[in-house]
């Protein structure tokens, strides 16, 4: 990975209602991010699954809150959601791409949660 590329994060804020993550980089760019929606992107095995055709659809997450952030190393954070999930380490670069393509990622989202009759809200 050339380091010169990878974004640098100069603050990340967790709302005091624990549902936004703010993540500010120092090239400027600034990212207001749901917890929902990190936690239904969250870069996990259990999520991603390994490989393209084991990637699952979170449903039922409209709720959920980060409990803690916990920095790895220089290059990463572990995000405790309230749900227990916990495995996901989410990188400087992908939380960059969450952020730049949250537009995009987000439809997609939802047009697979309509596809596959699941539901945002926990029944």
């Amino acid at each position: 990975m050339n380091t010169t590329t990878t974004p640098w994060p100069t603050e990340i804020r967790l709302s005091p209602d624990k549902r936004i993550l703010t993540v500010t980089f120092e090239d400027g760019a600034r990212y207001e991010l749901a917890a929902e929606y990190l936690r239904v992107t969250s870069p996990s095995a259990e999520v991603q699954g390994h490989n393209k055709a084991q990637k699952q659809t979170v449903p039922g997450k409209i709720d959920v809150t980060i409990a803690s952030i916990q920095p790895v190393g220089n290059y990463a954070i572990r995000l405790i959601f309230d749900d227990g999930h916990d495995t996901g380490l989410f990188t400087w670069t992908y939380l960059a791409e969450l952020g730049r393509d949250h537009d995009k990622l987000w439809a997609t989202y939802q047009a697979e949660l309509q596809e596959k009759g699941l539901s945002r809200s926990r029944h």
